[in-house]
Parts: structure tokens; sequence; C-alpha cells
């Protein structure tokens, strides 16, 4: 059976530094609250700064079903916290049973309002707290949670209530602290660091928590090196990025990435099919055998199609070259000296008299010429050329020489006159020029161009010789301007 001595007294709290009072009168809830007697134990009694009216819960211990026991204040936001003070309930004479009672407990700083994963401010171990108890507990939180309990099969220090079931009275917790977010010092005046994360720094001596994403040192002034990032600068830019290293903020590449690469941290390759800073330019689709170009420089490196060169692929080849590398020369009897397709060689319309095929190249068969090899030379022909076509035999003419001589004419494209003393004026061989019907009285020879008497005999012979040479000189000049 327990006894409880009540002592009303009036406590002045003298705070000689300027920190602000963050719990008073903020939400507070309990794991369990005491039904038993006249009072209202409920968790705000902890927080109205009324030393009279404490918070209390059910018992805990090896004859309760509780075996551990929590107490939380929600500050309302995310403070500076500097130190925690907590009342235990006192009564007179049993002191040393109230803090056995209390010890063992723990403090949370907290931003979720669990106990998993907060910030440990305090842990009571084997020496047994003072029922007046104040710790400095320097942290950025939300919430302040109180801790206790009594596990079955466990050993405690020396002094630990363990023999009884008891209930946890906190009559006061005060979290000390500054309400204004980013500000440190006695009077909660001095601006914390530019770069500490969310603007929370040690209370008392301005230190950064935790510094901003790339940021180091206490006070969060120094920069991330070269090559690194983010939280604790502990992430490495991944090198490729252009002209320099990622942001030491984000890790982005905020100038571009280098060629071949793209993406925001410029961790991607280029697709198929592109290159160059930022992957933005198209390959050249006349890489040989559509093949991919290099995804850095853009290159096909095995080689370009034909009619293409440079290491790109990108330029045509110059007039007058076609095919892989450029390196095959068009043939040049293109119809009107036209140049060639620039890809395989051929002529544009048609090809010059003389040749056929796609790229002009071959000249006409044996017994052809002329514009696509079209015409036939005759059998009148000397020669057949594969331009100019026909030559013809003494005695013909004509394109093609397809006309005989007319009458009175000879020889070589029947420019030669016959000779007026054929017999009865008889036409003369047009192939030879001889008079094959005999000569007029008083001529002879085969021409006719011999008077009978040796004197005629030798101007005869004399006129023959002139009028040959004259003849050949006239053949040649013809051809020569029929030629051009």
């Amino acid at each position: 059976m327990f006894i409880y001595v009540f002592r009303f007294s009036i406590i002045v709290i003298c705070f000689c530094k300027a920190y602000e009072d963050l719990s008073y009168k903020k939400l507070a809830t309990q794991s369990t609250t005491s039904t038993g007697g006249v009072y209202s134990y409920v968790a705000s009694n902890a927080v109205d700064r009324n030393e009279t009216t404490c918070m209390r819960t059910e018992p805990m211990g090896p004859n309760s079903p509780y075996k551990s026991v929590w107490w939380k204040v929600d500050l309302g936001g995310k403070y500076n916290i500097q130190s925690i003070t907590i009342h235990f309930k006192s009564y007179g004479g049993y002191e040393m049973q109230q803090r056995g009672r209390f010890a063992g407990f723990r403090i949370y700083a907290s931003n979720t309002g669990n106990v998993n994963g907060s910030a440990l401010c305090y842990e009571d171990k084997s020496q047994l707290p003072p029922l007046y108890f104040t710790t400095t507990c320097t942290a950025s939180a939300r919430y302040v949670i109180f801790y206790n309990d009594r596990i079955d099969g466990v050993t405690y220090p020396e002094g630990y209530e363990v023999l009884h079931s008891f209930p946890t009275e906190l009559c006061e917790v005060i979290v000390m602290g500054c309400s204004a977010l980013g500000v440190y010092g006695v009077d909660c005046a001095v601006p914390c660091p530019f770069n500490c994360r969310n603007n929370m720094c040690d209370i008392q001596n301005g230190n950064c928590l935790a510094c901003e994403p790339g940021w180091v040192g206490d006070n969060c002034t120094i920069k991330c090196h070269e090559g690194w990032y983010g939280d604790d600068c502990a992430q490495q830019c991944l090198g490729h990025c252009r002209l320099y290293f990622c942001d030491h903020v984000t890790g982005l590449c905020d100038k571009g990435c280098a060629a071949g690469w793209t993406g925001s941290f410029c961790n991607e390759t280029c697709a198929d099919g592109r290159f160059g800073m930022d992957c933005f330019q198209n390959c050249s689709s006349h890489c040989l055998n559509d093949s991919l170009c290099d995804k850095e420089t853009g290159h096909c490196d095995t080689g370009c199609e034909p009619g293409y060169t440079s290491e790109n692929c990108t330029k045509e080849c110059p007039a007058g070259y076609f095919g892989n590398d450029c390196r095959s020369e068009c043939s040049g009897h293109c119809l009107n000296n036209e140049v060639c397709d620039y890809v395989n060689g051929a002529c544009p319309s048609a090809c010059q008299d003389g040749y056929y095929g796609k790229q002009c190249t071959a000249v006409c068969r044996e017994g052809f010429y002329g514009r696509n090899c079209s015409s036939i030379c005759s059998p009148n022909c000397s020669t057949c050329h594969h331009i100019n076509g026909c030559t013809c035999h003494p005695g013909w003419r004509g394109p093609n020489c397809s006309q005989a001589c007319i009458d009175g004419t000879f020889g070589i494209d029947c420019i030669l006159q016959c000779s007026s003393r054929c017999l009865n004026d008889s036409p003369c061989d047009k192939e030879t020029g001889y008079c094959n019907m005999g000569c007029k009285p008083g001529y002879t020879s085969k021409l006719c161009l011999k008077e009978e008497g040796f004197a005629g005999g030798a101007i005869a012979g004399i006129a023959l010789a002139v009028v040959f040479i004259l003849a050949v000189i006239i053949v040649v000049v013809y051809r020569k301007r029929k030629s051009n």
C-alpha cells in the first residue's frame, strides 16, 4: 500500500540566459494516463509550468501489463534545442525511492514523433537521476520524447526499482532553445552559417548540424573538391561533363555533356545515329554499309559509301570524280561534256558519239559508230572509226559510203573527174578512173591521157603524175575538214 504525501510549493525558475521556453503549453501526449484519485494526470500537466500539477501514467513493472512508458511534446515545428529540464514528482522522505523509479530513462529528439530513428539526447545509466534534472541537448527537432522501461528478465543496476510496479510522474518538462529558425547564441540573435542544412546550426557554437549538399566543414563554407558533389561531398562526378567537373551541389553537368554523352548527369551514351556534345548532331547517312558513326567524333570509322568523302562522310565527291573514296575519275565521254554522277559515275543523259554504257567508257564495237553506237558501217568503208564512222573505198561516197560516184567522177570520195578522152564519152571506172571502153582516137593509156607518139606520151605521163598528186592533196585536206 502506497501513501502519497503531497507537498505544495512554488518554484521560481530563473533563467540566466535568454534561450526561449519551446515546450510551454505545447501539445503533449503519453503512453497511458492514470485514472485513480481525484486529480487529472494528463500529459499537458508537464508543460503548464505549474509544479503542483503533474502527469502520471499507469504503473509499469513486474505486476503490470505495461513494461514501458513514454511521454512526448510536439514543439509545433523544427527548432534548435539547447537544453531539457525535467522536474520529477517528489514525495517527502521518499526521494531515493522516486529516483529509483525514474532511473534508466532516456530522452530523444525526434522529427517523426517515434523513438525509432530519433537522436538520443540523454541516457540514464547506473547513477540514479536527481529529481530536478537538466541536460544539454543541442539538436534540431520537433519532438522531445521521454522513455523508460522495466523489461522482464533484464538485470538493472542497483538502486533501480524492479520489485514493484510504479507510475511515471513528470511535473514539468522544459525544453529551452531558439524559437526562430536559423539563429543561435544565448540571445538567439546570431544567424546560422549560410550553407547549414535547413538553416539549422548548433545553438551554442553555431556549427552546422549538417551541410547543404555541395558543402562541408564546421560552418559549411568549403565547397566539394572538384569531381565530387552532394551530401557530405560523398558522391563522385561521372566524368563526362563538358569543359569542367559537375556542379558541386547537384552533380548535374550545367554546361552540357562532353562529346558522346547525354543526360542530366552525362552518364548516358548517345543513341545510335547521334554524336557530339549532348548528342545534338546526327550521324551522316553515308557511312559505308549503313554502319554507325563514332558517338564522340561522328567519324565513319568503316569508311564512306560511294560518292562521299571526309571523316564524317558528309562531302560529295568533287566534280569529275566518283565512287569509293572518290578515287575513280569520270570517263570524260558524257554528252555535252556533262559531269558524271558522283556516286556511280553514270552519265546523266547520254554518251558522246562512239561510246556506250552507263559510264560511257565502252568504245563502239567494230563496224558500229556514232550516237549510242547505233550506226553501222557499210561494206564500202575502207575503215570504220567509232566516232566519225566510214572512210570510203574509192568509187563510193556519202555518210555511210552507200552512194556510188556519179558518172564522170571517180576515186576517194568521188572528187576526181574522169578523162574527157574516153571513147564515145563513156564514163570512166568509178574506182580507178580507167576508160574501160577505150580512148578516143589519138589517145592511149588506161586513163586516156597519153597522146600517141613519144612527145605526146611524155607530156601525158607528166600530166598524169600532176593529177595524181593533186588528187592526194585534195583527199587529205577534205578528210581533215570532215574529222574536225
